[in-house]
């Protein structure tokens, strides 16, 4: 092998998967991740990576050198987001007071949601090509599971809400916080109180709640289809 030849192999080497990035390399990935993580946070994740590239100052091309695709980028940001989905789901397993657990929870996901548009979009979204986050929602989905039937045994949540009835009452909070957010940012609370109360069993609630919860498979295919709409 050349010199020149060994020299660019060495170069591709410690660039490849596992490898420590250079110095410089770093600084630029991690620019791009700030960048990303800002402008989904306040416009959502149906930015492009040239968007990222012009918020980040740098090329478009060092933006692909790092990650060939947008859904790679949005693993990388939104993974940890998805630890701290976790580290609250466990933590609400902790609380002594099933529906405070519960109540505790709930206010985490909304309050994430109500600050960063794209966390609420990758919660309702699907995880095509994002690893990452299709891994963290498996371990964060019994915790969840198990944080609706403690409140539910409690007496507390009402006996016919299901866990798939939060995936539209968080496209429901979203949306208002959504659309307050140039006004009063922290007034989603507001119709958060509205939703718990109906969620929590009261004197005079209704007997029995019209409709039903979607299965597992529809809300995939809501997803989907939201995914797709947003194309």
């Amino acid at each position: 092998m050349s010199v020149r030849a060994d020299t660019a192999a060495q170069k591709s080497s410690n660039c490849g998967p596992g490898k420590p990035l250079r110095a410089d390399a770093e600084r630029n990935r991690r620019r791009i991740v700030d960048a990303a993580r800002e402008l989904f946070a306040s416009r959502g994740i149906d930015i492009t990576l040239d968007d990222v590239a012009a918020h980040a100052k740098v090329g478009v091309g060092t933006v692909y050198r790092r990650f060939s695709c947008k859904e790679e980028l949005i693993d990388g940001v939104f993974e940890q987001r998805m630890q701290d989905v976790l580290a609250n789901a466990e933590e609400a397993l902790e609380v002594e007071d099933p529906w405070d657990g519960f109540v505790m929870f709930m206010t985490s996901v909304f309050e994430g949601i109500s600050a960063d548009k794209g966390l609420g979009e990758v919660v309702l979204g699907t995880d095509e090509g994002c690893n990452g986050i299709a891994q963290m929602r498996e371990r964060i989905d019994p915790f969840v599971a198990k944080i609706v039937l403690r409140a539910r045994e409690s007496g507390q949540l009402r006996p016919d809400v299901e866990v798939n009835d939060f995936f539209p009452l968080i496209g429901m909070v979203g949306a208002a916080a959504d659309f307050m957010s140039a006004v009063e940012p922290s007034n989603w609370k507001r119709y958060f109180a509205i939703v718990l109360d109906g969620l929590r069993v009261q004197p005079n609630s209704v007997d029995v709640l019209p409709g039903r919860a979607l299965t597992t498979d529809e809300i995939v295919t809501a997803k989907a289809e939201m995914h797709r709409r947003r194309r």
